[in-house]
């Protein structure tokens, strides 16, 4: 494993407790879009079913088991212990615009015609816009706590430093999966804008609100 791998899972596992830990401590969910994180949810059942047919390392075994735990607890505290802090009138994003189309493509565009093969390549494209109900939920509020930025923010550079986690095997180990890499492309663009106004703003301690 090299480090750029390491420090994008960390990245994620950071931003997946910074969430945790804003819903429990706030006892509030206001500003957290739910169908976002149906969607990660989503994204991870079906990404790592392999759990149930082989095992790669203890810690690949962890991560996994941790992201599907934590996904789902988030998806518990938002629709079921804070429901009545809950924010649905602005997280209207429809989501069937986004699983819809991207389980069409992963019929069409995967590596291998097989049920499992195409459920990877399903999470794998989900991944990549599942913040988009995240994203126009803040831009129909006009502006985002800054925990929430923060989350945010290392979701994002967890998705920058799998590209250089890609771009290293690639030179150093012959690996490339283009499916993985044009989807992590395509979740890092959707962040520019975002990472932009975190450094000119958050970091400046400013409010952060996305254009409407």
């Amino acid at each position: 494993m090299n480090i750029f791998r390491l420090t994008g899972d960390l990245s994620h596992l950071a931003a997946i407790i910074i969430l945790l830990l804003k819903i429990w401590k706030t006892r509030s969910c206001a500003g957290i879009s739910g169908k976002s994180q149906i969607l990660f949810a989503l994204v991870f059942t079906t990404r790592y079913l392999d759990l149930l047919t082989s095992f790669i390392s203890l810690y690949n075994t962890t991560m996994k088991l941790i992201y599907i735990g934590c996904a789902y607890a988030t998806v518990y505290l938002i629709y079921m212990k804070f429901k009545a802090t809950y924010d649905g009138n602005h997280d209207s994003f429809r989501m069937e615009f986004l699983v819809v189309p991207v389980g069409g493509l992963a019929c069409l565009v995967n590596h291998d015609f097989s049920f499992q093969e195409i459920l990877w390549t399903f999470s794998i494209y989900l991944e990549s816009v599942a913040i988009l109900p995240q994203l126009f939920m803040i831009s129909k509020t006009g502006e985002a706590e800054t925990i929430t930025t923060h989350y945010l923010f290392f979701l994002g550079l967890y998705r920058a430093l799998y590209l250089f986690n890609w771009i290293w095997r690639f030179y150093f180990e012959g690996f490339f999966d283009m499916i993985a890499v044009v989807a992590g492309v395509v979740q890092t663009i959707l962040y520019c804008d975002f990472f932009y106004l975190y450094v000119t703003k958050v970091l400046k301690g400013k409010k952060l609100s996305l254009p409407a």
